[in-house]
């Protein structure tokens, strides 16, 4: 019983002290199932796991151009580096850059420029072909060559005689300009600067004829050889004998003249050739800087070419003259043959390597000297001569008084022979005297015409291409000289002279009215020139409105 009683004090102490029903009247409680995940946290799983591959991706590539500049910057040292030494440059070879190569520039003289690397600046041939299958960043040019191009181009691609040849893979940011050859494309090809094509026959741009001559000829120093791919050379080397034979038919007198300076002073020949050629440059220059004078540059030009063609004939005479006086012949004592021996002999040296070049320049320059020297003591004993007029006027006097003053005047040579007075100095006419010489005819007229247009386009040409200022040049080319010099340049070669009817001097009406004229004269088909073979005092109308005529100076008469 007390066991019983003490049992149930302590559950009613438990239960007490708990507040809760006894453990074995409690019902079992099982912990709940967790909830199934909803399907939007399915998706941002989805979603961090896209990232993440987005973020490996991109450091993958983020590495990749790491990787990419480090081999640029490696090329790009690679390619300073290679600036330094890399120029390649062959004179009378190949030039060549292997692909996977970097060449600053790829050059070639009288040989071919081959590329098929990458070229910095340009890929160049000079007497030979040029080709770029690399990248070029400037331009691919050849000088009596082809070009072919299958890359790109920074800038132009060139050929001057020669064609040009643009490939698949050709993309050309510049020009593409052919001259004296064709531009064939491929379809896919791709020019941005446009093209220009400048052919001047069908087959002109191969220059064949030319290149031979660079490897027969020029490589060895003279200009001409002994094959017959340069024959062409020949014909030319010909063609000027036949000139230097004409003027020396034509002006025999002239050229005795300076032949007998080249023979009786050699050096002082020699010290005007070299004064002649140093100071020719800086004169031409010292014309260009002025405004005035640029004008002339064409004409000075022109004259020192003529005064260099006219000194070769002089060479050449002098030089068949030792041969030609030895002969006893009496034909061969012209100087038009000397001419064509001393040619002939000149001819010869010109096939002999270096020698051939040499001969050439100093025949060249030496006659341009020789012609100017001779020029320079013409004035001098025209400058000189007057002073032996007072001499003249004094001769009754002085021979009163005992002496012979021509001797006097003369001198006295060294070997005791006496030396005949120089000559007095032509005197020009007066205009009245000059109205009474004979008018000149139509041929020689249009003769002097023909001479001064060829001129007057010649500079025109230089200055303004068009043209359209032909006409009007040459107009105002006729006042000026009509006005300053009464006769023009072809008016001087033919010995022709602009002068009034009335005697006065031609002012400026006059030559600008005489010039304005010549437009009325041409416009009706040119009659009004032709006016002047049935007009009894020989006058185009030009003439008749300024009043002129133009008349024929006797030889020897100075015009200017």
């Amino acid at each position: 019983m007390k066991r019983l009683f003490v049992s149930i004090f302590a559950i009613a102490m438990l239960a007490g002290l708990g507040g809760t029903q006894p453990a074995f009247a409690q019902e079992e409680i099982t912990p709940p199932a967790p909830p199934e995940p909803p399907a939007e946290v399915e998706r941002n799983d989805d979603l961090e796991r896209g990232i993440q591959r987005e973020l490996e991706r991109a450091e993958r590539e983020i590495e990749r151009a790491q990787r990419k500049a480090e081999r640029a910057a490696d090329r790009a040292a690679r390619r300073l580096d290679a600036r330094n030494d890399r120029v390649i440059v062959n004179i009378g070879d190949n030039s060549s850059l292997p692909a996977g190569e970097y060449a600053d520039a790829v050059i070639s003289v009288f040989g071919s420029a081959t590329s098929a690397g990458e070229v910095g600046e340009a890929v160049v041939a000079i007497g030979g072909n040029s080709s770029a299958t690399g990248p070029v960043g400037e331009g691919v040019v050849a000088l009596f060559g082809n070009v072919y191009v299958d890359s790109e181009v920074g800038q132009d691609v060139v050929a001057i005689f020669g064609n040009v040849q643009l490939g698949p893979h050709a993309v050309v940011n510049g020009e593409t300009v052919s001259v004296g050859g064709a531009i064939t494309r491929d379809p896919a090809s791709k020019v941005h600067g446009g093209q220009q094509q400048i052919a001047f026959g069908k087959n002109f741009g191969d220059m064949k004829w030319l290149k031979a001559w660079f490897e027969n000829c020029l490589l060895y120093g003279r200009p001409l050889a002994f094959d017959s791919s340069v024959a062409w050379a020949w014909w030319l080397a010909f063609g000027f004998l036949g000139l230097y034979v004409l003027l020396a038919v034509m002006f025999d007198g002239t050229v005795q003249r300076c032949v007998t300076t080249l023979e009786e002073r050699p050096g002082e020949s020699t010290i005007a050739t070299i004064l002649a050629v140093l100071l020719s440059p800086i004169l031409i220059i010292l014309t260009l800087i002025t405004v005035i004078g640029a004008a002339l540059v064409p004409f000075l030009v022109l004259g020192l070419f003529c005064a260099a063609v006219f000194g070769k004939t002089v060479v050449l005479a002098a030089l068949g003259r030792r041969i030609t006086r030895f002969t006893g012949i009496g034909a061969f004592g012209h100087l038009a043959v000397a001419t064509l021996i001393g040619g002939l002999i000149v001819l010869l040296l010109y096939t002999v390597p270096v020698v051939g070049f040499i001969v050439s320049n100093i025949v060249g320059a030496l006659g341009f000297g020789v012609v100017v020297y001779t020029l320079l003591l013409a004035q001098r004993s025209r400058s000189a001569a007057p002073t032996a007029q007072p001499v003249a006027a004094a001769a009754p006097a002085a021979s009163a008084a005992g002496f012979d003053p021509t001797i006097e005047s003369a001198g006295i040579a060294g070997d005791g022979s006496t030396v005949p007075p120089p000559s007095p100095p032509p005197v020009s006419p007066s205009n009245v005297e000059l109205n009474t010489l004979p008018r000149a005819g139509f041929w020689i007229r249009m003769g002097a015409l023909t001479l001064d247009a060829l001129i007057v386009a010649v500079v025109v040409n230089w200055l303004e291409p068009s043209g359209h200022l032909f006409l009007v040049a040459l107009a105002g080319y006729g006042a000026l000289m009509w006005k300053l010099k009464g006769t023009t340049i072809g008016g001087i070669v033919c010995n022709l002279r602009v002068v009034r009817t009335d005697g006065r001097d031609i002012e400026w009406e006059t030559a600008i009215v005489r010039a304005l004229g010549c437009f009325l004269s041409l416009i009706p088909a040119g009659l009004g020139f032709i006016w002047m073979v049935f007009d009894n005092g020989r006058q185009t109308w030009h003439d008749k409105i300024a009043g002129t005529v133009v008349v024929r100076a006797p030889k020897n008469t100075p015009l200017v």
